[in-house]
């Protein structure tokens, strides 16, 4: 399976909604792993699956208290949760502060992550700049997806991070739906030359950001951001096979690794089945 970084740069929003959405509709066995060294929020924003509150104190906090002893891939699972609707997260920090003792981890965590058996990880890690300990746990990722706006100044500052990251990364435009192929179609036009595998879009869609924080079903699976989350989230599965297919290639021939792979249909649209949790 694959371990898929998500990110952005200053100012640039959204990423655990981002992240929370592709998880709820991602097309293979999935993992949520909150990996922000300034803290998360997933315990206080989202219920569980018996609708209460999330342990604080379970996930990347109790992992690192015991990784200590050495982290095995296996061992992750013993301190994951499950929100309503399903899907499987490790909550991340609860606050910046707790970060400071464990800045040994993020190597160690993202080779653990990246060997996870049985599913896909998508590990939020918030924005990137403040903590140079997370480029250990990056290097270990399948893909770095970045989120960005199309305004002149997140796009500047998203053009400063590729530049930075030293990969191919794939950009995530948080886009209007009143002009939603036209921000994704001018930040593709502005990274054009520089490496980036492919550019999608996410509809900017507070009402069904609000929908995400409990209430799953109908509704939810209508909005815009389920809508084109799942239509992404295509996207980006078709990448990371097509990867692994060159990957595994006799002599590297078939499509080469880190090419873009064309969108199964464009701009928002309503996709198969609904929302979903990712482990049965």
């Amino acid at each position: 399976m694959a371990l898929i970084v998500l990110a952005a740069d200053k100012g640039a929003p959204g990423v655990t909604t981002a992240a929370t959405a592709l998880g709820a509709v991602w097309p293979r066995p999935v993992l949520l792993a909150e990996c922000d060294p300034s803290g998360g929020d997933l315990a206080y924003r989202l219920p569980g699956e018996d609708g209460g509150v999330l342990n604080p104190g379970r996930g990347l906090l109790s992992l690192g208290a015991v990784a200590r002893r050495g982290l095995r891939a296996d061992l992750i699972f013993e301190h994951t949760q499950r929100l309503v609707g399903g899907l499987d997260v490790l909550t991340g920090l609860t606050n910046a502060e707790q970060a400071a003792g464990l800045t040994w981890l993020w190597g160690p965590l993202g080779r653990s992550l990246a060997a996870l058996p049985g599913a896909d990880v998508l590990a939020d890690c918030g924005r990137l700049g403040p903590h140079p300990q997370m480029n250990d746990l990056i290097a270990e990722a399948d893909e770095v997806v970045l989120f960005t706006r199309a305004s002149l100044d997140h796009v500047a500052h998203l053009r400063e991070r590729l530049t930075l990251l030293g990969r191919p990364a794939c950009v995530v435009v948080i886009a209007d739906p009143r002009a939603y192929r036209a921000s994704i179609e001018e930040v593709r036009r502005i990274v054009s030359g520089w490496d980036v595998k492919l550019v999608g879009g996410l509809a900017h869609d507070p009402k069904g950001a609000e929908l995400l924080r409990g209430q799953w079903g109908g509704r939810l699976d209508r909005s815009l951001l389920i809508r084109t989350a799942r239509d992404l989230a295509g996207r980006l599965v078709a990448q990371l096979a097509a990867e692994a297919a060159a990957n595994a290639a006799p002599g590297g021939q078939g499509r080469t690794a880190g090419a873009p792979v064309p969108a199964p249909r464009r701009g928002p649209g309503p996709g198969p089945g609904p929302v979903r949790g990712a482990r049965s």
